[in-house]
């Protein structure tokens, strides 16, 4: 639901709010609202983009604002990011917590993802090592 704020002579004020999330969210674009997301979470755009199985350039597109996900790809990146899809179309809801996490749990995220990006790595070696044994 959104309201016309009273704007008083000689004070800046955003001409829009929202019941939930903020005026910046509803004046960022999806790419920001995607690079928050991803920056909230402790991730690098490499990192977002192999947990999505895309192009590192696929994710830079969407983040500058020069392509969009599609549907199913907004879905899985929504879910990643913990944030709900309707935030990263709109702007509108709950927005990622940006530097409200305690230390240790950014650290254990940090951790996580560093684990997960290694068993990525492993699984690709061992792959490729089944490949080539039966050849």
């Amino acid at each position: 639901m959104n309201q016309q704020a009273t704007i008083s002579p000689g004070i800046d004020q955003t001409a829009e709010t929202t019941m939930e999330g903020s005026a910046e969210d509803m004046d960022d674009t999806i790419g920001g609202r995607i690079t928050r997301a991803r920056v909230a979470q402790g991730l690098t755009t490499a990192q977002l983009a192999r947990r999505l199985g895309l192009k590192t350039t696929t994710l830079s597109h969407w983040e500058s604002d020069r392509a969009e996900p599609r549907p199913n790809r907004l879905m899985t990146l929504a879910g990643v990011l913990a944030v709900s899809p309707t935030w990263l179309l709109t702007g509108q809801g709950t927005a990622p917590s940006e530097g409200g996490d305690d230390t240790n749990i950014r650290l254990l995220r940090q951790e996580l993802s560093r684990l997960r990006d290694d068993a990525a790595s492993l699984v690709e070696r061992l792959e490729r090592t089944i490949a080539r044994l039966g050849e």
